[in-house]
């Protein structure tokens, strides 16, 4: 199982992208953290956009065959994260995404090359 998380995570992007999502970022955390192998981070444009996304993202994910084991932050959509275990989730709005700088945060974290 362990080598599909990285398939996931490619999932995951494609989906964000099927929603337009923006800056979409794969990043491999699995040397740096027991939290989660990946991280899947974007941002949109407005509040709907961030929850179509991560509506997606989520659907995408659990028809691929993995369980959801959370979702915070949709209704107020300025970040949703969507926890899938080894894979992590982070649609912003590009202000909030701005201010946390997650890229930043995991800087020497191996970013995946993505078809989006």
């Amino acid at each position: 199982m362990r080598e599909k998380y990285e398939e996931y995570a490619r999932v995951a992007a494609d989906a964000a992208d099927s929603k337009k999502a923006r800056n979409v970022v794969v990043l491999d955390i699995r040397e740096l953290s027991v939290i989660a192998d990946y991280f899947i981070i974007c941002s949109a444009n407005s509040r709907t956009q961030v929850q179509a996304i991560a509506d997606a993202v989520k659907d995408k994910l659990e028809e691929n065959g993995l369980q959801c084991k959370g979702v915070e932050g949709k209704d107020d959509a300025k970040w949703v994260l969507i926890d899938f275990g080894d894979v992590v989730v982070h649609v912003f709005n590009e202000e909030e995404r701005d201010f946390f700088g997650l890229e930043r945060l995991w800087g020497d974290a191996k970013r995946l090359s993505v078809s989006v």
